[in-house]
C-alpha cells in the first residue's frame, strides 16, 4: 500500500537531485569564470567601445543565466517570464532616461561668454 503510484512520484529520485546539484555547481562555475574573463579584460589595452561591448555581453550572459536557473525562471509559467521582463524594460528605460537627462554635457560649466548671455536672466542678490 505504501508504494502506491501517487507517492512514489512525489518523492524525487535520488539521482535526479544529485544531477540538479550537479547543474547548479556547473552553472556556479561558468558565471565563475566569465566573472574572471571580465576582470581580465579590464586590464586589456583594447579600445573603451570594444570592452564596454565585451563587458555588457558578458554581464547579459550572467544575467541570464542567473534568472533562468537559480530564480527558476527557466521552470515557471511563460507569463511569469514575460511580466520579469517587463519590468527589466521599463527598468532599463527608465535607467537610459536618466542618463540622458543627467548626463556628462549638462555638467559642463558654462564658458565665459555662455555666463555673460544668462546673466540678465539671473537674478542675483
Amino acid at each position: 500500500m505504501s508504494d502506491s503510484p501517487a507517492t512514489s512520484a512525489a518523492v524525487p529520485a535520488p539521482h535526479a537531485e544529485e544531477s540538479k546539484f550537479q547543474i547548479y555547481v556547473q552553472i556556479a562555475m561558468l558565471l565563475a569564470v566569465i566573472t574572471g574573463v571580465e576582470i581580465a579584460v579590464i586590464g586589456l589595452p583594447f579600445a573603451k567601445w570594444l570592452l564596454v561591448t565585451t563587458l555588457v555581453i558578458l554581464s547579459t550572459v550572467k544575467f541570464m543565466y542567473v534568472i533562468f536557473f537559480f530564480m527558476h525562471l527557466r521552470w515557471d509559467k511563460a507569463f511569469c517570464t514575460i511580466l520579469f521582463f517587463i519590468g527589466l524594460v521599463i527598468a532599463g528605460a527608465t535607467m537610459w532616461a536618466l542618463l540622458e537627462l543627467f548626463g556628462v554635457h549638462d555638467s559642463i560649466p558654462l564658458s565665459s561668454v555662455a555666463l555673460e548671455t544668462v546673466r540678465p536672466f539671473v537674478q542675483l542678490g
